[in-house]
């Protein structure tokens, strides 16, 4: 048995919840994780799980030994590091995970700098919407934009952007103006799950908050899909502030509602608290923050 597999094995099953689950997620067949599990309880003579037909509990001894594999893998993982070189050059594969509008529009031409000017480390960008967890998808950096819940991670605030409603002139022209929330609900409206339900918006009038019901006609899967379904004259949308004047060859885009929009939100790197940083990621923060900085001023 390979004892240091066995428990980032057991580790994967933990945090996937079940044995199928980490068997995806290593892409590995359901035996062999299986197989691993049991020779290392047989190892430790003891249970690890408590298995039942819909879940695997953590015994008492399995919760102990997590955190003692927590601690191993990780001295493992920072031994490695050390010895390939990666705290003493920059060099190596750096993981970045972005929102899908911004990767595109601001932090692509960073990466490109960035990449010409340390030719030894290779990029992998994430662009997505949705909030990974950079322990469990091996991510390095992470842009955030929104508060950011009490976590391990370290935030290195970078400036503030806004939510905007907004709609393509020709549209505007053909439908009319919204001059309120209340409003929208006569206008074809294009929603992003991210944003809000698809029935109803958030808006604030003076200091209160409000729902205004919307008239959806078109549901998108990410923030930039709505934003090029505005431009294509859908109808109105939800985006942010930096994505209005991205593309403009694709079609302009008019905000609306402007005095009714909450308060900024703040953009944020975020990384893994390490007692070693690697120089790789040291590098990127040194390159991308100021950058960054300059996008989201003010």
């Amino acid at each position: 048995m390979d004892r240091l597999e066995a428990m980032s094995t057991f580790l994967t099953v933990v945090e996937q919840g079940s044995l199928s689950a980490a068997a995806r997620r290593l892409n590995t067949p359901l035996t062999t994780v299986s197989r691993n599990v049991s020779e290392l309880e047989s190892h430790l003579r003891t249970k690890l799980f408590n298995r039942s037909s819909r879940q695997l509990v953590l015994t008492d001894a399995g919760t102990s030994y997590l955190a003692a594999c927590k601690r191993i893998l990780t001295d493992v993982n920072e031994a490695e590091r050390i010895a390939s070189g990666e705290y003493t050059a920059p060099t190596g594969e750096l993981s970045v995970t972005t929102p899908l509008g911004l990767g595109r529009v601001i932090l692509m031409p960073i990466i490109a700098g960035f990449l010409k000017t340390y030719p030894d480390i290779k990029i992998r960008m994430i662009p997505t919407d949705q909030k990974l967890s950079l322990a469990q998808e091996q991510i390095d950096v992470a842009v955030r934009i929104g508060e950011l819940p009490d976590s391990s991670l370290v935030a290195l605030r970078l400036g503030t952007t806004r939510r905007v409603v907004c709609a393509s002139p020709a549209y505007l022209a053909a439908r009319g103006t919204p001059r309120t929330p209340e409003d929208l609900v006569k206008h074809d409206c294009i929603s992003y799950p991210g944003f809000s339900p698809p029935d109803v918006w958030t808006f604030v009038r003076g200091n209160e908050t409000i729902a205004a019901p919307v008239h959806t006609r078109f549901i998108v899967g990410s923030a930039e899909a709505a934003c090029t379904a505005a431009r294509a004259g859908i109808g109105i949308s939800i985006a942010f502030a930096y994505q209005i004047d991205a593309g403009p060859e694709e079609g302009a885009l008019t905000t609306v509602l402007d005095e009714f929009q909450p308060p900024p939100m703040p953009v944020n790197l975020v990384y893994t608290a390490n007692r070693f940083l690697p120089i790789k990621v040291r590098a990127f923060l040194d390159f991308a923050a100021p950058r960054l900085k300059r996008a989201f001023a003010g």
